[in-house]
């Protein structure tokens, strides 16, 4: 049976605000990290965070298809070297801090809970463009 068009409409629109919720609470995660330890040293992750939709701009750039293709073209390697920084850095600067003493083990956690978040949007957000309705490029 198929659904009216008002109720695929519903579900994409619950869709999205899914994912602004998950954002939303990737974003909570990242404060609560600091504010309660009054420490603000785990914002340093926050650099990762604006590093990782540059890949995306990057990769707009190319002529290859996809990102998970073997082509080596400059703008696929360098996107994949982004985000590889990325996500390395957004584990490791906080790990870091911690074997530092600088910050205690539930600003870890909470470093690595919105991490871990974020990381969760990102891959419904790619999972929402493949779909046709999502698709933006």
């Amino acid at each position: 049976m198929a659904l009216s068009r008002n109720m695929r409409t519903c579900l994409h629109s619950g869709r999205l605000a899914a994912l602004a919720i998950l954002l939303s609470g990737g974003i909570v995660l990242q404060i609560l990290a600091c504010a309660p330890y009054n420490n603000w040293w785990p914002m340093l992750t926050v650099l990762m965070y604006l590093i990782l939709p540059m890949p995306v701009i990057f990769f707009l750039g190319s002529d290859s298809p996809s990102i998970m293709s073997n082509e080596g073209d400059g703008w696929v390697n360098f996107t994949k070297f982004l985000t590889g920084t990325s996500i390395v850095g957004s584990i490791a600067i906080p790990s870091i801090l911690k074997h530092a003493g600088v910050i205690g083990w539930g600003a870890l956690t909470m470093e690595l809970s919105s991490f871990a978040v974020f990381g969760l949007a990102i891959v419904r957000f790619l999972q929402m463009n493949s779909e046709d309705e999502y698709s933006a490029f």
